[in-house]
């Protein structure tokens, strides 16, 4: 066994999984905007890197590779494309890949991920076998030692969004029941398939309340609890939502998901870095389960946000999912929430100097040591008002937040 781990896992990390097949760009005059992707254009690419995708890897793998004992759950078929997930997973590390469940028959999921350098990535993806992934997918037997369960990308597994989201709520409802801490990550759904029309708010109502973790992007989650605000922004702003919002759209949201019952919820911003709100209610943050801060009450009624470290971007596939993993680490060696909040953003920034999801980052002490040297942050763009720089932790303070002086 590879690198020494053993079969029990301080996090599984459950749900979506793909291959990713990312051709390589050569850097052009005027970037990608003079070879548009038009019908009859031939765009000359490099070779293509083959990576596994998706929240199960790319989360699962930089929790790996940050020296956090992982265990991977998710599905794929016995086709080509499932072969080369499976052998690209062991060549990490057999024990990763226990929880994976190979179904007869069935085609595995896979990404063509278009990133050329300078520009956010477009993802052409075939859900596969995710779509009929379920809560027996998942092996009680095998969880057996951890302290945290996340779940990533429910918006594109067709039997998670179903019916209201019954099956995910039945799983996280089940993790939660075994004292496990419970972590939700979500994806942008395609607006023209079925999970465009569902009513996501509903479905967060019922979910939420089995939720410690939560940690979608703002336009997701903008998209899910307020779509006319998501579509009027998206109309006004060139560019990322975050980067030209007011910081009181980040305390409304987050304080609405508090209200639905989660005990932190966290904001990937992109450029702008990573905004947390938690809960004020002491009792509900002491009972997240085996993954609980160590010192609860530094956590109780928090707002923060953590610029982004400035990086050299070769590829922006897996940035928020590698955040996540800094954001469980830090959580698991027992930081405070301002450390971990860092080590999430510099995670994030590590991934994307790589042109892959997780290849970049690199294990703990490195990170750890990068982001406490002179390592700049990127400015930003979205309005703080009221809020305060922690200069000895290099962190915004928000106004909602109860250890502010």
């Amino acid at each position: 066994m590879r690198n020494g781990m053993s079969d029990k896992a301080q996090v599984v990390v459950a749900g979506h999984i793909c291959l990713d097949v990312i051709p390589t760009f050569e850097s052009r005059s005027g970037g990608l905007g003079t070879t548009p992707l038009i019908p009859g254009k031939l765009v000359t690419v490099g070779p293509a890197i083959m990576a596994t995708g998706g929240a199960v890897s790319n989360t699962g793998l930089a929790l790996h590779r940050l020296g956090i004992a992982t265990k991977l759950m998710g599905k794929i078929g016995d086709d080509q494309f499932g072969t080369t997930i499976l052998d690209l997973l062991q060549s990490y590390d057999d024990a990763l890949v226990k929880g994976i469940v190979v179904a007869p028959g069935e085609s595995s999921s896979y990404t063509l991920v278009i990133s050329p350098p300078g520009i956010d990535r477009i993802l052409l993806h075939c859900p596969g076998t995710n779509d009929s992934f379920g809560p027996d997918d998942v092996d009680i037997h095998q969880l057996e030692g951890a302290q945290i369960f996340h779940f990533g990308y429910p918006p594109v597994m067709h039997r998670m969004y179903a019916n209201g989201g019954l099956n995910l709520g039945t799983l996280m409802e089940r993790m939660k029941a075994l004292g496990l801490t419970t972590s939700l990550d979500m994806a942008y759904p395609d607006l023209g398939s079925e999970a465009g029309q569902v009513d996501w708010a509903a479905l967060l109502g019922r979910v939420l309340p089995y939720i410690d973790l939560f940690l979608p992007s703002l336009d997701e989650i903008l998209f899910m609890l307020d779509r006319p605000q998501h579509d009027a922004l998206s109309k006004s702003v060139a560019g990322e939502l975050a980067a030209s919002i007011d910081s009181t759209l980040l305390s409304a949201l987050a304080g609405r998901l508090l209200d639905m019952g989660v005990a932190v919820a966290a904001l990937k911003l992109g450029s702008q870095g990573l905004y947390a709100r938690t809960t004020s209610d002491g009792k509900r943050l002491a009972s997240i389960g085996a993954g609980a801060p160590v010192d609860v009450n530094k956590w109780v009624g928090r707002e923060l946000l953590a610029p982004c470290f400035k990086a050299k971007v070769v590829g922006t596939t897996g940035a928020g999912d590698s955040t996540i993993a800094g954001f469980l680490a830090g959580l698991l060696k027992g930081l405070s929430i301002e450390d971990v909040m860092t080590s999430a953003v510099a995670v994030g920034a590590f991934n994307v100097e790589s042109p892959d999801a997780t290849s970049g980052v690199p294990d703990w002490d490195t990170v750890q040591m990068r982001s406490r040297a002179d390592w700049e942050r990127l400015p930003l763009t979205l309005s703080l008002e009221g809020w305060q720089w922690d200069r000895e932790k290099s962190i915004w303070v928000g106004p909602n937040d109860k250890r502010r002086e």
